[in-house]
């Protein structure tokens, strides 16, 4: 096994290596596996954290005694929350490192979503939910650029992928704790969710520190034990003698990647993340009432979102191969797509057959797209502004988020069509995939 070591000496008179430079040949191995498996689960409980209040807001409803539009509010309250949590936690990812970022992320969470479960006013509640996604926040930010520091170049599209497959067994949890607390009540729910909390415990034992931040910090043995660690040893002789480095940027800073070569990418993940955003949440949130004023009853309501959540797992498998295989940018460009075309298809049914089908190939594809999208995000920056790139990425998706519940509440409350609904979210869709065309394709290329 060999590395391509830089030609410049350093002052120590080592040779200076770049740590991507390191992952080129990097075997997967049982270590890489450990980490993905917590890092996987902490997306799962990224996702039933953010569907069990949708799922439960009927309940809630009844118990408050809320209109529609204090519900759409109280759905959005999680995702403001992540709007400065976003760029809260994108500074500390840089500042203090992806795993102690993860670990306290996660235990706030698990704080704070158990102290709403004995919340006693519709306001208590919708304070604690924005609470609750500060909290969440780190794991968000943190997640995926965390796991692609972690992996061999030859590996990171696909694994990346799968583990953006986390959302909908994520999504599946909140239905199954839904259907379970349906008689006992949405506080129950709230409480199960917040023992979710307990698996930084899991992330603590099995998930090292990022080399590239460690590298970043000076931190050159640490570094390398990672390294040693991730590649079981096999790397060993190869970290003799080297001194590790990384691309150098000013720590954690936002205005950095507004300037020079970072503009481009900056404004185009913006422009994605937030309409990519809009275009499968805004669909999401109202799901439940859209299939009611089809004419489904609530089990049979989450009966259809079930059979869709089953539905994106074949996605994120066929994008997964498939990026590794053709790239990112031909593979999102054509799942967004095909995702805005079975948007309307799904907003023109007129049979169950129809809505079925339509939003199955929608699952599929949709999902599909955010597991290639997860993993490119991440990849478009250097590691000193690796957090702050993908916490204002996913700020911007939780923009998406806030906004889309009242706006999609306001069009039932006007009493819009189906069709029409459904058919001005999928627009945000045909905009997602147009700018994905003016990206830079990062398949095999090496982390900086």
């Amino acid at each position: 096994m060999s590395v391509h070591t830089s030609s410049k000496i350093s002052q120590t008179g080592k040779q200076m290596v770049q740590v991507g430079e390191l992952f080129e040949n990097m075997p997967v191995t049982r270590q890489h596996w450990k980490a993905g498996l917590a890092l996987f689960f902490s997306f799962v409980i990224e996702a039933w954290e953010m569907m069990i209040i949708i799922l439960m807001s009927s309940s809630i409803g009844k118990d408050f005694k809320l209109s529609g539009v204090q519900i759409g509010s109280l759905i959005g309250s999680i995702y403001l929350g992540m709007i400065p949590g976003c760029l809260i936690w994108g500074k500390l990812v840089d500042k203090i490192g992806r795993k102690k970022s993860m670990i306290y992320s996660l235990l706030l969470y698990g704080i704070i979503s158990l102290i709403s479960a004995f919340s006693g006013s519709y306001d208590m509640l919708w304070w604690l939910r924005f609470a609750s996604g500060v909290a969440l926040s780190g794991l968000m930010v943190a997640t995926f650029p965390y796991f692609e520091e972690l992996l061999p170049i030859k590996a990171r599209g696909k694994a990346t992928v799968y583990l953006a497959s986390g959302w909908p067994v994520g999504y599946l949890i909140a239905i199954g704790i839904s259907y379970y607390c349906s008689g006992l009540g949405w506080r129950w729910a709230l409480a199960i969710s917040s023992i979710a909390g307990l698996w930084l415990l899991v992330v603590a034992a099995l998930v090292p520190e990022s080399p590239y931040w460690l590298a970043g910090k000076g931190r050159q043995e640490e570094a390398k034990d990672v390294i040693r660690r991730l590649s079981e040893g096999k790397m060993a002789t190869l970290l003799d003698g080297v001194e590790l480095i990384v691309e150098k940027a000013k720590e954690g800073s936002f205005l950095e990647i507004f300037k020079g070569k970072y503009l481009r990418p900056t404004i185009l993940q913006l422009i994605i993340n937030f309409c990519f955003s809009w275009g499968y949440w805004a669909l999401s949130s109202w799901m439940p009432v859209l299939l009611a004023k089809k004419g489904l009853s609530t089990p049979a309501g989450l009966g259809f979102m079930a059979l869709s959540a089953v539905f994106m797992f074949p996605g994120y498998m066929t994008s997964s191969y498939l990026t590794g295989k053709f790239g990112r940018k031909k593979i999102m460009f054509i799942f967004v797509l095909l995702a805005a075309v079975s948007g309307f298809g799904f907003a023109s049914s007129n049979t169950m057959t129809q809505m079925y089908v339509w939003n199955f190939i929608l699952s599929f594809f949709s999902l599909g797209a955010w597991g290639v999208w997860d993993t490119w995000m991440a990849e478009l920056y250097p590691t000193e502004v690796r957090g702050v790139s993908y916490s204002l990425g996913s700020s911007a998706q939780r923009v998406a988020n806030a906004i889309a519940p009242s706006v999609i509440g306001a069009m039932l409350a006007a009493n819009t069509s189906f069709m029409v609904t459904v058919s001005f979210i999928s627009v945000f869709l045909v905009i997602t995939f147009i700018a994905t065309l003016f990206l830079k394709e990062m398949e095999g290329e090496i982390l900086h």
